[in-house]
């Protein structure tokens, strides 16, 4: 099977419209979270990462994407500065496009109830079309939404089938934005935390939302890759079978997945550099990732979450943080888990407490989610 290589990216979040203006927040230790008085999204004050409706608005309107909704103006966004960077073409039949996403235009529902014409516009593949449309993209786009593990399950699908040579590139891009809806399904379980989130910390107390878009463009062709390009390596996806919404209360099953993404790019837990956990700072999902860890033998690997910084942007999410992981792998740096004080999970790791410099050529990316699902992905400089 042929390389794939990651050739261009790019992350739309609060902390900016570039993966590299994102990477530069983030290693200044800079969060998008802020507590938000919206009553349009809950009748209490609560914690999220929100872009503000001046930065979208700025930003669609210097791009012409007034006709769109705001899931549809984050995808698009994200994808044109990579397409830019890349220099495909897109409309070539070897091109690829893949959307990934847990609750797409589900704002819909809440703006027109009554509006014969909603639920078409909320289906998935509607909506994949319509972004599609935009860039021309003659070919069928791809939906990946397997609930949380979208964003990085999108990516593995694509390394998938570049390397089978069916097609020479992918377009990668994923996108979830904070709706009453979502926040209120969260708010019903009573895992929302009552400040920002705080990944392993024996403090913890929920998960704090986020929203923002990911896109990664793949490609065999070497000669396109930048100068230190990373490449998506082996990945694995398993389930639980355990709850719908409460994750395997051993690891074995995200610790097996470790296993196999590692074994199938030819590593071993002493290879890898840090690993990018999914650490959504819920008692259960901590719990659940640090047995799993030890199951795959990286308890001594350092351990980083993102969410402190850009909340859980769900199907954005394994994207997003597989882009900022990535960078930081190609920075040769180790990213702090913003919130982190004091470990609170019963399988000690090694938690990254301060941003250090550190010689790596791999990494692994962890997510799960709702369903009992989870996936891990090794990304490796090209060497």
């Amino acid at each position: 099977m042929s390389n794939v290589y990651v050739i261009a990216d790019n992350i739309v979040s609060p902390l900016g419209v570039s993966a590299a203006a994102n990477f530069a927040a983030v290693t200044g230790g800079h969060s998008g979270i802020r507590l938000h008085d919206n009553t349009r999204l809950s009748p209490a004050p609560f914690y999220a990462a929100l872009l503000s409706s001046e930065q979208l608005q700025a930003y669609s309107a210097a791009a012409g994407l007034q006709g769109y909704t705001k899931f549809e103006q984050l995808l698009i966004l994200s994808v044109s500065d990579a397409l830019f960077q890349s220099g495909i073409d897109i409309s070539s039949p070897r091109t690829a496009f893949l959307v990934s996403t847990t609750k797409g235009n589900i704002e819909l529902l809440e703006q027109q109830p009554d509006e014969p014409r909603v639920t078409e516009q909320m289906e998935l593949m509607v909506t994949a079309r319509k972004v599609a449309d935009h860039f021309h993209y003659t070919g069928t786009p791809l939906v990946i939404s397997n609930a949380c593990i979208s964003g990085l399950l999108a990516i593995l699908t694509a390394q998938r089938l570049i390397a089978s040579g069916r097609y020479d590139h992918a377009v990668v891009t994923g996108a979830d934005v904070v709706t009453q809806f979502v926040l209120s399904g969260f708010q019903s379980f009573q895992a929302v935390s009552p400040e920002p989130c705080r990944p392993f910390d024996a403090d913890r107390k929920g998960v704090t939302l986020g929203e923002g878009a990911g896109t990664v463009i793949l490609s065999n062709r070497k000669d396109l890759a930048p100068e230190g390009a990373a490449m998506v390596r082996a990945g694995s996806v398993s389930n639980d079978a355990n709850h719908i919404s409460g994750p395997s209360r051993t690891g074995a099953e995200l610790g097996m997945a470790m296993r196999l993404a590692m074994l199938n790019s030819g590593l071993t837990p002493e290879d890898i550099g840090f690993v990018s956990a999914h650490g959504t700072a819920t008692l259960y999902n901590d719990e659940m990732e640090a047995k799993a860890l030890h199951l795959a033998g990286l308890q001594d690997t350092p351990v980083t979450s993102l969410k402190g910084y850009y909340g859980h942007t769900l199907g954005a999410a394994g994207l997003i943080e597989a882009i900022i992981g990535i960078r930081a792998l190609q920075q040769q740096v180790l990213i702090p888990t913003s919130g982190f004080a004091q470990l609170g999970v019963s399988m000690p790791v090694k938690v990254i407490k301060e941003l250090e410099q550190r010689p790596m050529q791999h990494y692994l990316k962890t997510v799960s989610g709702f369903g009992g699902c989870n996936a891990a992905v090794v990304f490796s400089l090209n060497a």
